[in-house]
């Protein structure tokens, strides 16, 4: 008899995002004529900069001759677009990671799923609480999580720390005696859109090297950074390359959530138990991984250049200034708002007394905004909303409106 991996069941519900859109369209089937605006899901909504689409129309092209047709590419992704990368992310700040470091791939999302292929089931996680879903179910469907206790609503064997506005939004390391030995970091953070400096990157990396701990560093919100002292890359930071995986996206870089390319790096210096993860992680993506289209890659490879870095930087500002209005507009209305100034998301405290998922049914039905409620990151997430800026720039200001003015109206 075939069995299933029994620890899918052990998963709570449904996907964060598929109870959102559930919601969503049960009150919008009941009310046809009602103007939702999304500020929910992180989904961009400018087009593709004109680089990159003129980049992709070219490679097309290229596919339509058999002197420039490409079959399959290298798993690992074309030598073109990986040393742009290197000299575009990484070299323009002073660090140094070779082409051979950095993997192509379809999203962040797949990559910090995917990563723990490579990793014990023994491990011991921590996450920051709020949390990115995607790193707890992952490591739920491993089988690293223990089980899923209803009642604090956290997993039995995932070290939570909290990340709130009471601790500077900043993790505190595990106490002796209560080491990990992988730890997700987000910076610019989803869903907080808040950020570790320096000196706070810099106690992680000490930590684990000093434990032969692993950091799983997402980076994918790193151009929305305007502060100095924010490091943009984990690299920055002397001593990262022996401990840390950093995840990038050109989702939100660059707008391709519909077109999808991503990518990680895997330093040759990160060496666990006398491997190279670098090697397995080659192999592992040699063999579950084709590579991202040969289009896409071009595509991305074309935010490198002069005028799409331009191109992706205005698209960037439009974001940041929605991000602005939102983070203003709230707290003229009273609200305590976090984030916003180097993130395209808000995070901002519901109204007293008031849970999470019942705010966001409230903001639905009565403002007709669609948001995400932080409960759905993570036992810390209680008593928050997280807005994202990727919307269109008019029906943001409405939304603000609306909320606004049923804050006036003593509605909450």
């Amino acid at each position: 008899m075939a069995t299933i991996n029994q620890n899918y069941l052990k998963l709570p519900g449904s996907y964060l995002f598929s109870e959102i859109a559930r919601r969503t369209a049960a009150y919008q089937e009941e009310h046809p004529d009602v103007k939702l605006i999304k500020m929910g899901i992180g989904d961009v909504t400018r087009p593709l900069a004109p680089a990159v689409i003129d980049a992709m129309h070219q490679a097309v092209d290229d596919m339509a001759h058999a002197e420039t047709f490409h079959g399959y590419g290298p798993e690992q992704g074309y030598a073109f677009l990986r040393e742009a990368i290197v000299a575009g992310d990484f070299a323009s700040r002073g660090v140094d990671i070779a082409p051979d470091e950095v993997f192509v791939s379809d999203g962040a999302k797949s990559d910090t799923g995917n990563i723990g292929d490579i990793l014990g089931f023994d491990n011991r996680i921590a996450v920051c609480d709020p949390v990115y879903p995607v790193y707890v179910d992952t490591n739920a469907m491993a089988g690293r999580a223990g089980y899923y206790d209803e009642s604090v609503q956290a997993w039995s064997n995932i070290h939570y720390m909290p990340t709130t506005a009471e601790n500077g939004f900043c993790p505190a390391l595990p106490e002796d005696g209560d080491e990990v030995d992988v730890i997700y970091l987000c910076s610019p953070n989803n869903p907080t859109g808040t950020v570790l400096n320096f000196d706070q990157l810099k106690a992680w990396v000490d930590y684990a090297n000093a434990h032969d701990a692993l950091i799983m560093f997402d980076a994918a919100y790193e151009r929305f950074i305007t502060e100095e002292g924010v490091p943009h890359s984990i690299y920055e930071v002397p001593g990262a390359k022996t401990c840390a995986i950093e995840f990038r996206s050109f989702s939100k870089t660059a707008g391709f959530t519909g077109a999808r390319c991503g990518y990680t790096v895997v330093p040759k210096d990160l060496v666990r138990q006398g491997t190279h993860l670098n090697d397995l992680w080659l192999r592992r993506q040699t063999t579950k991984f084709n590579g991202a289209s040969y289009i896409i890659q071009r595509g991305a490879a074309a935010i490198y250049t002069p005028e799409g870095k331009q191109q992706v930087e205005d698209t960037i500002a439009y974001y940041r200034h929605n991000a602005h209005v939102v983070k203003e507009g709230l707290e003229a209305a009273g609200f305590a708002v976090f984030g916003a100034v180097n993130s395209p998301y808000i995070w901002f405290k519901t109204p007293e007394g008031t849970g999470s998922w019942e705010f966001f049914d409230a903001l639905l039905t009565r403002a007709h905004v669609i948001t995400t409620p932080g409960a759905g990151f993570g036992p810390s997430g209680e008593g928050y909303i997280r807005l994202t800026a990727f919307g269109d720039a008019d029906a943001t200001v409405e939304a603000v409106e609306r909320i606004k003015k049923l804050a006036a109206e003593g509605a909450f």
